[in-house]
C-alpha cells in the first residue's frame, strides 16, 4: 500500500489512539508523543517505514497535507486566560494535517492522493 492507503487504514482501523480524524473528517489529527511511542517506536511491527516523526512529517508534506493551525480566541479577563493558556499548552501536541483529497466522507478522492 501507497503512504495515503496506509494512513488512511489506521484511521479507519480504530486501533491508535493517537491518531484520529478531525474536523468532521476533514482533517488528520495526531498526537505527537503518543504517535512516536505507539506508530513509529513499534518493534517489528512498522506500518510506515520510519521511526522519527520528522520523517513521518515529511512523508504527510510529500503527499500534499499542510499543517493547520489551531487558532484559540483569547478571553479579557486573567482567570480564563490563564485557563485558556493551560488548555492550548495541552493542545500543543496535538498536529493537525489537511488535503483535499484525503477526505472520510469521500473515500474515492484517495486515489487523486499522489506524490509531489
Amino acid at each position: 500500500l501507497r503512504f495515503p492507503q496506509k494512513l488512511w487504514k489506521m484511521l479507519e482501523s480504530g486501533k491508535f489512539q493517537s491518531i484520529w480524524w478531525s474536523e468532521g473528517g476533514k482533517c488528520v489529527a495526531i498526537n505527537k508523543d503518543l504517535f512516536e511511542a505507539e506508530v513509529l517506536g513499534r518493534e517489528g511491527q512498522q506500518v510506515f517505514h520510519t521511526q522519527k516523526i520528522k520523517s513521518f512529517m515529511r512523508q504527510l508534506n510529500a503527499y500534499g497535507f499542510t499543517k493547520m493551525q489551531r487558532n484559540f480566541q483569547r478571553s479579557a479577563s486573567l482567570p480564563e486566560f490563564l485557563a485558556e493558556e493551560a488548555a492550548a499548552s495541552a493542545h500543543s501536541q496535538i498536529l493537525y494535517y489537511y488535503n483535499p483529497s484525503f477526505n472520510r466522507a469521500h473515500p474515492r478522492l484517495l486515489e487523486t492522493c499522489k506524490r509531489r
